[in-house]
């Protein structure tokens, strides 16, 4: 019997060893903070208080997240909440500007605005929304609280190097303004090749501000397929499957020259570290091989109106499908939870050799 006991006392003080050491290393990110700049895929409730047409704090939007309808543009969790949360080990979702205040904001800040753009006046016709210049003025703002928080700008600029930053915008460049000329004459001014130029010649000044307010570790999205939404499936698809090629033909303009700037970046700024994620080619596989990642219908929204549920986006209360986790697209524009676990998954570790340039996110987090 005493035998008996000593050895149940000795595998009960080696699975205490063992549970207490696997929290130790659960309880420690990866990196110290994550700040994220977007638009409505990653905006987590930033535009709530804001006069806009382009808001999503209200059922069915968030009917699978835990908090409910939080202003996310998604059933439930967003490409940044998987990398945050489940990936690179924090505790809790990263806070949106609007509410993020004292220490928490060490851990980072959600800028995201959804209808936002690289160029100011895109998103307009939806009303307010916080354009990527407006986003980096909030950035510096923080810069400021952090420098107070940890008591002195070097102490603050060691701290916000190891963070990450990731920079996802340009989607309503195209899709709120390019390719709405009703609202917007840039598509009179520029062949889709200088738009993309203009655009990334703005983009790369913006970037270069936010390395100047301390990022080193910058994380630059790629466009995904716009011409695949069922937005525009609905409106310029013959067929409603067959995507719109003028449409993705522009959005791998810039993705190609921003993939360049990538390099650009870290020629000039060797002490920093910029990398490019590929979501159009993650895109490409989800809608080319929809059954291999458990997508049957992937040219209508979840949740929405008229043909391919994507005429009008999801309205207050509307009963959303049941299968969701079948559905590529959530609404009229947005990916769904099942597609953004993907989208985040090989984002932060690459499937494909494609997937992200030079490295991906869990590498560096390493650097």
């Amino acid at each position: 019997m005493a035998s008996q006991l000593r050895q149940w006392c000795m595998v009960w003080a080696v699975v205490v060893v063992v549970l207490s050491w696997g929290g130790c290393v659960g309880a420690e990110p990866q990196v110290p903070c994550y700040f994220i700049f977007g638009d409505s895929l990653v905006d987590n409730g930033n535009n709530n208080g804001i006069a806009s047409l382009a808001r999503a704090n209200y059922l069915p939007y968030g009917i699978d997240f835990p908090q409910g309808p939080t202003g996310r543009f998604s059933n439930g969790k967003t490409t940044v909440d998987v990398i945050v949360a489940e990936l690179l080990g924090f505790d809790d979702y990263i806070p949106p500007y609007s509410s993020a205040s004292g220490q928490e904001i060490l851990k980072g800040v959600n800028y995201a605005s959804a209808a936002a753009g690289i160029r100011d006046e895109t998103g307009q016709q939806l009303g307010g929304r916080i354009t990527f210049n407006g986003q980096l003025r909030n950035y510096q703002s923080t810069v400021s609280q952090v420098v107070n928080i940890l008591g002195d700008e070097n102490t603050a600029a060691n701290y916000l190097g190891k963070c990450i930053y990731s920079v996802g915008l340009g989607s309503n460049d195209y899709l709120n303004n390019y390719f709405m000329p009703q609202f917007y004459s840039s598509s009179r001014q520029y062949t889709p090749e200088q738009y993309a130029d203009v655009l990334i010649r703005q983009y790369s000044q913006q970037i270069r501000t936010l390395y100047n307010y301390g990022a080193r570790k910058v994380v630059m999205i790629g466009v995904g397929q716009i011409g695949c939404s069922p937005n525009e499936l609905a409106q310029n698809s013959q067929d409603g499957t067959t995507c719109v090629q003028k449409i993705n033909d522009a959005n791998q303009l810039f993705n190609d020259r921003l993939k360049s700037l990538v390099d650009e970046m870290n020629d000039n700024f060797p002490d920093g570290r910029f990398i490019y994620i590929n979501a159009y080619g993650i895109f490409q596989d989800l809608i080319t091989s929809p059954s291999s990642y458990g997508f049957r219908v992937t040219n209508a929204g979840c949740c929405g109106v008229g043909r391919n549920n994507g005429q009008i986006t999801c309205l207050p209360l509307q009963t959303p499908c049941q299968n969701r986790k079948e559905y590529l697209f959530w609404d009229a524009f947005h990916p769904g939870e099942a597609a953004n676990v993907i989208i985040g998954s090989r984002s932060y570790s690459a499937q494909s050799s494609s997937d992200a340039y030079p490295v991906d996110i869990r590498r560096l987090a390493q650097l």
